[in-house]
C-alpha cells in the first residue's frame, strides 16, 4: 500500500495561486450619500457604540426598578440598535466604502 494514494487527481492544480475574480460590479456601486455617510461613520470610535448600548441597558434597569417599566422596555430597545450601528462602524473601517 502507498503511503500516499492522492483521491483527487486535480489538487495538484489547486495549489497553485489564483487571482480571485472581483465581486464589485457597477451594479454594486453605492452612491454618493451612502459614501458620505460611511466616511463620517468612520470617524467615531467603536468603544462609543458599545459604551452607549451598555448606558442604555444600565438606565432600562434603573428605570425597571424604578417602577417605570413601559420607560424601561423602551430604552432597553436601544441597545441592539446601538450594537449593531457598532457592527456597521467596524466593518466600514475594516473594508473601508467600496
Amino acid at each position: 500500500m502507498a503511503p500516499h494514494l492522492d483521491v483527487n487527481p486535480a489538487s495538484e492544480a489547486s495549489l497553485r495561486e489564483y487571482e480571485p475574480t472581483s465581486v464589485v460590479r457597477d451594479a454594486h456601486a453605492e452612491g454618493l450619500l451612502t459614501r458620505l455617510i460611511e466616511e463620517q461613520v468612520a470617524k467615531v470610535p467603536s468603544d462609543v457604540f458599545l459604551f452607549l448600548s451598555l448606558g442604555s441597558m444600565t438606565a432600562s434597569l434603573v428605570l425597571e426598578l424604578s417602577g417605570k417599566s413601559r420607560q424601561s422596555r423602551f430604552v432597553g430597545m436601544w441597545a441592539p440598535t446601538l450594537l449593531t450601528m457598532g457592527v456597521y462602524n467596524k466593518l466600514v473601517k475594516t473594508l473601508g466604502p467600496r
